[in-house]
């Protein structure tokens, strides 16, 4: 049955593939759902600890602004060369008469939840303090003083254990406040965890990397291991199933593998068992038939001949030749259809033009071009199907045509005749038993009607297909589509 339409089409053709599919699409909506649920989760402990330390850093600078606020003026800036003579402190801290611009970073959640908790805590902390300007920024693009110069240009010594401006820079919290009026105290410092911003992403490229190793682990495992045993029995099962349809022998499937394959496998073997004794059945019951009835048969058409009356005696004769076509017509229908022989490779040229020529021996008009195409296939059984099919394209039309053609993993065989063609409301019926037309009825009086049947049924046990239709010219086309196997892989010498 095909497949639906739309999106369906895409899906894998083999259940290799499908339950790869499954599997990955499963893996991969386990893991989303599980970043979504980490991500949220991190996104809370994140916050809660960003909280936690822009309380911590706020008590710190208020406690510093407090202390520079009691300092007079002028001691202010000697007190911090002291600091940065001792190696520093918690912040970097400068003075000047103006507020310096800062040029903040991009935009981020958790570093505006910082700025809210520190400005917060500060007010709390120092409510008569008018204003604070709070920021964060990149040590490369942070000015200290309001003549441009920035932190990247001082000197080591005094930024080294305060601020990360490299191997790897982190974002420096600037706090700047006005003590009184025309002086204004400059603070940088870093955050306890100086990454805290890449503390919420739950695609960060380590954890990425991680998530991915541990996906192509579990999905490499799952098909090369879990998969191919599930599988590997399945495509045996095919195989062995085409086989036997095509009257291949084979050996046993092997009863290895899950419970449920062993099982199949079993049943499988003992239905071809079943199958080939009813087959085995059949043909002898047909060859005792034909034994059978021949005899009486023969018998009752000598007695006939001893009838004295004209009448009677042709009626015996005529019940009598019909009973006998009905026997050899169903022994020809089960021979014909079962001929046992092993496939070949048989080039079709050699094949159809020895059927031509023993049709132009007969007076008949028949044309082929050679193809130089090969089909694997019993050959007695393929000359037969072919053999009834140009017998009817030349009992009912003037003259046949044969051609042949590869054609996307197919050999295509088309046989025309040049007669009257078949209505197209009988075309359905033609491969039933006894149907027969008018017009064959009286081209060909002592046929059955079981040619093509017979071909469709050694067509179908190549693997193939059979079919009519009319020609638009005129006549009727039988076209017969084989299955057409790639090349053997080349053996190395």
């Amino acid at each position: 049955m095909p497949e639906p339409g739309g999106a369906w089409r895409w899906l894998p053709q083999s259940l290799l593939g499908r339950l790869s599919l499954v599997m990955v699409a499963g893996v991969l909506l386990t893991q989303l759902a599980g970043n979504l649920v980490w991500a949220s989760q991190l996104r809370a402990r994140a916050e809660i600890d960003a909280r936690t330390a822009a309380r911590y850093l706020g008590h710190g600078a208020s406690s510093s602004i407090r202390f520079f606020r009691s300092l007079p003026a002028n001691y202010r800036m000697l007190m911090i060369r002291q600091f940065r003579e001792m190696g520093g402190t918690r912040f970097y801290v400068n003075v000047g008469n103006d507020y310096v611009p800062v040029k903040s970073m991009e935009h981020s959640a958790l570093a505006d939840t910082v700025i809210e908790t520190l400005q917060s805590t500060l007010k709390a902390d120092l409510p008569n303090t008018p204003d604070y300007r709070l920021a964060f920024a990149w040590p490369d693009q942070l000015t200290v003083s309001r003549d441009g110069v920035k932190i990247t240009d001082l000197p080591e010594s005094w930024v080294q254990h305060i601020l990360l401006i490299k191997p790897d820079p982190a974002p420096v919290l600037v706090i700047q406040t006005e003590l009184e009026p025309g002086n204004w105290l400059y603070l940088a410092t870093l955050m306890p965890n100086p990454y805290f911003l890449s503390s919420d992403n739950p695609l960060s490229s380590d954890r990425l990397i991680l998530q991915g190793l541990s996906l192509a682990a579990v999905l490499v495992l799952s098909i090369l291991v879990v998969l191919r045993w599930i599988t590997r029995p399945l495509a045996a099962l095919s195989d062995a199933a085409e086989a036997f349809g095509k009257d291949e022998r084979m050996p046993s499937l092997p009863e290895t593998g899950s419970r449920e394959f062993i099982n199949t496998a079993r049943a499988f073997g003992a239905m071809r068992e079943r199958i080939q004794r009813y087959l085995e059945d059949r043909e002898r019951l047909f060859v005792s038939i034909s034994h059978d009835l021949r005899t009486p048969i023969t018998r009752l058409k000598l007695r006939s001949e001893l009838l004295e009356d004209d009448a009677l005696r042709g009626e015996f004769e005529e019940d009598l030749d019909e009973l006998d076509m009905m026997v050899k017509g169903a022994l020809q229908c089960v021979k014909d259809s079962d001929i046992h022989e092993n496939r070949v490779e048989l080039r079709l040229d050699g094949l159809i033009d020895r059927m031509v020529r023993g049709a132009r021996l007969g007076g008949r008009v028949v044309s082929y071009a050679e193809s130089g195409l090969t089909v694997r296939a019993k050959p007695l059984a393929l000359r037969r199907a072919l053999g009834n099919l140009l017998d009817n394209a030349l009992f009912y039309g003037e003259r046949a045509e044969i051609t042949a053609r590869a054609e996307a993993g197919w050999v295509v065989i088309e046989v025309r005749d040049h007669g009257p063609g078949v209505p197209e409301e009988a075309l359905g019926t033609l491969f039933e038993p006894r149907v027969r037309l008018g017009h064959g009825r009286e081209r060909n009086e002592g046929g059955l009607g079981l040619g093509l049947g017979i071909a469709r049924g050694i067509v179908q046990a190549h693997g193939g297909e059979l079919s009519l239709h009319n020609h638009p010219d005129g006549g009727l086309v039988a076209t017969i589509r084989l299955p057409d196997p790639p090349d053997p892989p080349d053996l190395p010498a």
